[in-house]
């Protein structure tokens, strides 16, 4: 099995964990933290001291929970896309019987978080001469993402009752998957405007 694949089928694992709230940990806490300095600071100015003082605890706390910068930065990228999944997820689980009432209620729930989401808005404000030095990390897990959104929906749709051979219901999910993720990126109406749209096409795909 392939890196990509494992880290995919850990990710699916992880999210299928994500139910109820959870008191904040440490490592919680230092991401947060990390989140709010990035997107009011830039990611140039976020520091391990700096972190350290935000939180309230020592440097080298910070380097043994987190590590280096680099790993601060792919944990909080990776933190953000098990969120999106958690709420893809969720929305399948509130829906047991009506599949396009899921799609349309996941994809309303994802587009919702990105629209309040700081550190997606900060990330894809690199694209336009901003802070750039978390961008290639947004590239560099891309496939992740995708992979990642298109196995939860798979292992979810897996349940209803869907008349489509097996490559033609791979195939649905891939376009369904890539159709909220490009709104992730680029927004054209509300989200629950764009969820009735990718709902209505959905259905007529999914028969």
């Amino acid at each position: 099995m392939s890196l990509l694949a494992d880290r995919t089928r850990a990710l699916a694992e992880r999210v299928a964990t994500l139910t109820g709230v959870a008191t904040p940990t440490l490592r919680d806490r230092l991401l947060e933290a990390a989140v709010e300095l990035t997107t009011t600071s830039g990611w140039a100015k976020v520091t391990m001291a700096r972190l350290a003082d935000e939180v309230g605890v020592s440097r080298q706390t910070v380097y043994n929970e987190i590590g280096t910068k680099n790993d601060l930065a792919e944990a909080m990228v990776l933190r953000e896309l098990d969120r999106f999944l958690a709420g893809v997820t969720r929305s399948f689980d509130e829906n047991p019987d009506d599949l396009i009432s899921a799609i349309r209620d996941s994809a309303r729930r994802v587009l919702k978080y990105a629209e309040d989401n700081a550190l997606l808005h900060a990330v894809v404000s690199a694209t336009h001469g901003a802070d750039t030095e978390l961008l290639p990390l947004l590239t560099t897990h891309a496939e992740y993402l995708l992979e990642g959104a298109k196995l939860v929906v798979a292992d979810r749709v897996a349940a209803y009752d869907v008349k489509l051979a097996p490559e033609r219901l791979d195939a649905s999910i891939d376009m369904v998957v890539r159709l909220v993720l490009s709104h992730v990126m680029q927004p054209s109406a509300a989200p629950a405007r764009t969820a009735d749209d990718i709902a209505w096409i959905a259905e007529h795909v999914l028969g």
